[in-house]
């Protein structure tokens, strides 16, 4: 049996607005998201320790913050005409949101543009424009620095 070695370091639960990913983004996103949840359920022997499941892992229920942070990636694939399942975030979709500081989502925004620059040319035009990108519908923005959890810096 092959198996592949996958980077710890491959997740990304971006904190941005999915409205700024391209649809590979977003199909990986999703994806992530849905290995996250397993994650969290304590249904995975990989990816336990992934320092981007750290604000999920402090909210008050972990599960439901996934699940309201998977609403909020299916209601922008909705949105463009896709057909993510609503049965892979059942439950309340509401949740308290999460904070994130504007150096973490301004360090999200330039990661994704050298990432669009490569994939989506077009995309990365229109996010040229964007002054102060949004977060996901999950989190609050707050002041601060880039998170202490993120490794890609």
């Amino acid at each position: 049996m092959f198996f592949v070695t996958i980077p710890w370091t491959a997740m990304r639960l971006w904190s941005l607005h999915p409205k700024y990913l391209d649809t590979a983004g977003l199909v990986a996103l999703w994806r992530e998201a849905l290995l996250a949840k397993k994650v969290l359920q304590g249904k995975t022997r990989g990816y336990r320790h992934h320092p981007q499941l750290q604000r999920f892992r402090e909210a008050t229920e972990p599960v439901r913050a996934i699940n309201a942070y998977l609403a909020g990636i299916r209601h922008e694939a909705c949105r463009r005409g896709y057909a993510f399942d609503a049965r892979k975030h059942a439950g309340r979709k509401r949740f308290r949101r999460i904070g994130v500081s504007a150096g973490q989502l301004g360090f999200e925004f330039l990661h994704l543009k050298k990432k669009l620059r490569r994939r989506d040319l077009g995309r990365y035009r229109t996010l040229l424009r964007v002054r102060r990108p949004e977060p996901h519908p999950l989190f609050r923005q707050h002041r601060g620095p880039i998170a202490a959890w993120e490794r890609g810096v």
